[in-house]
C-alpha cells in the first residue's frame, strides 16, 4: 500500500462539529527510517489546518431527525475528507465520530438511534475503513476526552519522547491537562509518585507502544466536572441572581456584565417592544463591579460538598493531591480564549501570571459600556472582538480565576510563594520558562503551530496501535489500573495489518523516496530497473531524430553480419515506427531530395487519400515515418525477386513500363532531367545508386 497512513476523526460537540485529519508513517516504513532515539518514541502524526473543516449546529440536533444527520450534517464534512486523502488510501483509512457534551444530554433512545444513523450512513456512502461501530461511532464521557488531550499536550511538548528534557523534579516529566467547554471541566495528570502508590485503584492504566514496538505505560487521573463549564457555569450564576432576589424584581444588578450595560437574563440585548423592554421579564443591569463578581462567583464551586472520598477539590469530586513542584498544567479551550481573546497583548507566550491577569481584567470590566463599544469599533482588541465577547468576558475571567485558584488550587503566580527548583541544566529551564511550561499553569492553543486538541490524542493512540508489538507486548488502550486486560479496557480502534504497514509495498504519489527504492540492493528491484533502462533508451532512440536512427540501425546490422545490400523484406510494423521502409533505396532518394525536386498530390482536408485498395494511407504522415510516393510500385509480389531482375539487378524495361502505366511515376515529375539529376545523400548516410532510377534513365535514352 502506500508510504503514508491516514485517519479521519469527528468532533461531534455541541455547537457543531469538526472534521480533523492526520498522517503519518507506515510502521515499516517509520521503523526503517528511525535513528535510535525515534525507534523509542511514538509515531509523527502529522495534519494541517485546511485538513479540518467545522459546520454548525451539532449532531445532537438531529436527535428527532436523525435521517437528516447524513445529508444535512455528515455529507459536506466526508467530501472534505475525500479531498485530501488520496483515493488509494481511503479503504484503509480509519474513520471516528466521538461525539462529546451535546449527545450525552440527549435520552438513549434518541442517542442510539442517531449513532445508528450516523454509522450506516457512513458505511453506505463512503469507502472508509469502519468495522466496528460502537467503537468507531460513539458518545465518549468526560473522563475519555479528557484522557486524549493529556496524551495530545504531552505527545506535542515531547514529555513521552524525551522525558530527560522534562524532567520537573523527582523522576516527573509529564505536563497536566485542563479543558473546558461549554458544559463541562476536564482535569488529567500523572501524580507523583507517592500520590500515584497511594491513589493507584483511582488511577487509569494508558498503554501506547513505540516505533520499535515496545510499551510505553502511563498511570493517569482523569476525572470531569459536569455542569462546570463556561455556559453551565453562567446559567448557574444568572439563577443564583433571580434567586437571590424579590420575584417582583425585574431589574437584576449584575457586577460580572460592564457598566451600564442592558441584557436578558440569557445574555442577549434587549430590543424595542420585548417584554423586557415592557418590564414583564427580569432582565440584568451591568454594575461593572469585578471584585463583587469574584465573590458572587466562588459558591458556585461548591467546595462545601460533601467528600466521601479524601481528597476532593470541588464539587465532591475526589482528587489525588497535586504536586505543583512538578505537576505543570497547560489549558485548552476555554483556558485559552479567556486570557487571549481581550487580554493577549504581551500575554502570549508568557507563562500566566494571576497577579498581572486580574488587573488587565478589572482595569477592562470597570469601565462604561458606552467606552467599550467605542473600543470595539476602532478595533482596539483586533477584529475578533465583537459586542458578544466584550460582554461576556468579565464573567468568563472571573470563573476562570476561581476555578484555577481555589477550585483546582494553581498557585497565584505573583502572589503566593512558589518552590520552582527544578532538575535538568539551566538552559532547559530558561527556555521553558519563556514559554511558560515549567510554571504551574499555561494557556495554550497551539504548540509547534499544532492545535492542542483531543483528537489529536486519539489519534496517536490509533497510530501506535498499528505498530507490531515486540515480543508479547500487550494491546493499545487503556483501562483500569492493573496487571494484563482488565474488563473494562477501551481499545484503540486498530492493530498491525501486514498487508497494509508492508514497506516492500510502501509507494505512493507523495512518496519523495523513489529512488532510495529504485536502486536498492533488493533483488526483487532488479527486473523494474531494468525495464526502467529499456523505456529510457527507447525514448532517447526516437528522439534522436530520423537519420541518427537510420545510421544506427545500419552500423547494428553490419555488426551483426547483415548484408545491407542484399534481398529487403517486406515492412512490417516496426518499419513503420522507427520510419524504415521495405524500399530502402527509393525512399532515401526521396527523403534526401532537394526542396521542389518533388511534389506530393494535394490532401483533401475531408478524406483520407490512399493509393491503395487496402486504405494504406501515403501523402499524409504522423510525423513518424518519411512521406512516401507508393504508386509507382504498387506491384504484384516478387517485384524485387531475384528472377525479375535482369542482369546486374536491373529491371527489366516492360516491368517498369507497366509500374509506370499503373503508377504515373512521369505525372510526379516535372521532366525526366529532375529524374535523371544526380542525388546527393545525406551526410553520414551510405551513398547508392538505386537500380530503378537507372533502368528509368536507360528506357528514356
Amino acid at each position: 500500500m502506500g508510504k503514508w497512513r491516514y485517519g479521519v476523526i469527528l468532533d461531534a460537540g455541541s455547537s457543531g462539529t469538526r472534521v480533523h485529519i492526520y498522517k503519518w508513517l507506515n510502521s515499516a516504513k517509520a521503523r526503517a527510517k528511525a535513528d535510535e532515539k525515534e525507534l523509542h518514541g511514538l509515531p509523527v502524526l502529522k495534519t494541517d489546518k485546511d485538513w479540518t473543516k467545522k459546520i454548525h449546529p451539532g449532531v445532537s440536533t438531529f436527535g428527532d431527525t436523525p435521517e437528516l444527520v447524513g445529508p444535512d450534517h455528515l455529507q459536506p464534512l466526508f467530501e472534505h475528507a475525500l479531498d485530501v486523502i488520496p483515493k488509494s488510501q481511503v479503504e484503509n483509512t480509519p474513520i471516528f465520530l466521538l461525539a462529546t457534551a451535546g449527545m450525552r444530554l440527549l435520552p438513549a433512545p434518541k442517542r442510539k438511534a442517531l449513532l445508528e444513523e450516523i454509522c450506516a450512513y457512513a458505511r453506505e456512502n463512503t469507502r472508509f475503513q469502519l468495522p466496528d461501530c460502537d467503537l468507531h461511532i460513539q458518545v465518549i464521557p468526560g473522563e475519555t476526552e479528557g484522557l486524549y488531550g493529556w496524551i495530545a499536550a504531552n505527545y506535542l511538548l515531547g514529555g513521552f519522547d524525551a522525558p530527560k528534557e522534562h524532567d520537573h523534579g523527582k523522576g516527573h516529566h509529564t505536563y497536566g491537562f485542563l479543558d473546558m467547554g461549554g458544559a463541562s471541566a476536564q482535569i488529567a495528570f500523572s501524580p507523583n509518585a507517592t500520590e500515584a502508590k497511594k491513589h493507584a485503584n483511582d488511577l487509569t492504566l494508558l498503554r501506547m507502544r513505540t516505533i520499535d514496538g515496545k510499551p510505553l505505560e502511563y498511570p493517569v487521573f482523569v476525572t470531569t466536572w459536569l455542569g462546570f463549564g463556561m455556559h453551565e457555569a453562567r446559567r448557574r450564576y444568572v439563577e443564583a441572581l433571580r434567586n437571590s432576589t424579590s420575584p417582583d424584581t425585574m431589574e437584576l444588578p449584575d457586577p460580572c456584565l460592564p457598566r451600564g450595560l442592558n441584557v436578558t437574563t440569557e445574555g442577549k440585548h434587549i430590543t424595542k417592544g420585548s417584554d423586557e423592554w415592557k418590564g414583564l421579564q427580569p432582565h440584568l443591569l451591568g454594575t461593572g463591579l469585578f471584585t463583587e463578581c469574584l465573590a458572587q462567583t466562588y459558591p458556585l464551586l461548591d467546595k462545601d460538598a460533601p467528600c466521601p472520598d479524601a481528597p476532593c477539590l470541588l464539587h465532591g469530586v475526589h482528587v489525588p493531591a497535586i504536586d505543583f513542584d512538578v505537576n505543570h498544567f497547560v489549558g485548552v479551550s476555554e483556558y485559552w480564549h479567556t486570557t487571549h481573546e481581550i487580554f493577549e497583548e504581551g500575554h502570549k507566550d508568557r507563562a500566566y501570571d494571576f497577579h498581572t491577569y486580574q488587573e488587565r481584567v478589572k482595569g477592562f470590566c470597570t469601565q462604561d459600556w458606552s467606552d467599550i463599544e467605542d473600543a470595539i469599533e476602532s478595533k482596539k482588541w483586533g477584529k475578533k472582538v465583537n459586542e458578544e465577547t466584550a460582554q461576556e468576558v468579565c464573567f468568563k475571567a472571573s470563573w476562570l480565576i476561581r476555578m484555577l485558584h481555589d477550585g483546582i488550587g494553581v498557585p497565584r503566580v505573583g502572589i503566593e510563594h512558589l518552590n520552582t527548583d527544578h532538575n535538568g541544566t539551566a538552559e532547559l529551564i530558561d527556555n521553558a520558562k519563556e514559554k511558560g511550561y515549567l510554571d504551574p499553569f499555561q494557556a495554550v492553543n497551539e504548540i509547534h503551530d499544532t492545535e492542542v486538541s483531543w483528537t489529536l490524542g486519539k489519534m496517536v493512540l490509533y497510530a501506535s496501535s498499528q505498530i507490531p508489538p515486540a515480543d508479547k507486548a500487550l494491546a493499545v488502550g487503556f483501562g483500569s489500573n492493573g496487571a494484563g486486560i482488565p474488563p473494562d479496557f477501551q481499545y484503540a480502534g486498530g492493530k498491525f495489518d501486514p498487508k497494509i504497514d508492508n514497506l516492500t509495498d510502501a509507494a505512493d504519489d507523495d512518496d519523495d523516496d523513489w529512488h532510495d527504492h529504485l536502486f536498492s540492493d533488493s533483488p526483487r528491484r532488479i527486473p523494474g530497473f531494468l525495464m526502467f533502462v529499456v523505456i529510457v533508451a527507447v525514448i532517447l532512440f526516437l528522439l534522436c531524430g530520423r537519420e541518427r536512427r537510420t545510421t544506427l540501425i545500419a552500423k547494428a546490422k553490419r555488426s551483426l553480419g547483415f548484408n545491407p545490400t542484399g534481398p529487403k523484406r517486406r515492412k512490417v510494423f516496426t518499419g513503420k515506427l522507427f520510419g524504415l521502409s521495405s524500399q530502402p533505396l527509393y525512399e532515401r532518394v526521396l527523403e534526401d531530395a532537394e526542396a521542389g525536386e518533388f511534389e506530393l498530390a494535394d490532401a483533401d482536408s475531408e478524406n483520407e487519400h490512399s493509393d491503395s485498395s487496402d486504405g494504406t494511407r501515403v501523402g499524409r504522415t504522423s510525423g513518424w515515418a518519411t512521406p512516401r510516393l507508393n504508386a509507382a510500385f504498387d506491384r504484384s509480389p516478387g517485384y524485387f525477386d531475384e528472377d525479375a531482375l535482369g542482369v546486374g539487378g536491373l529491371v527489366p524495361p516492360s516491368v517498369v513500363g507497366n509500374a509506370m502505366e499503373r503508377g504515373g511515376l512521369l505525372a510526379r515529375t516535372d521532366s525526366r532531367e529532375r529524374l535523371a539529376a544526380p542525388v546527393r545523400s545525406r551526410a553520414g548516410s551510405p551513398t547508392r545508386r538505386s537500380p530503378v532510377l537507372k533502368s528509368v534513365r536507360e528506357f528514356s535514352d
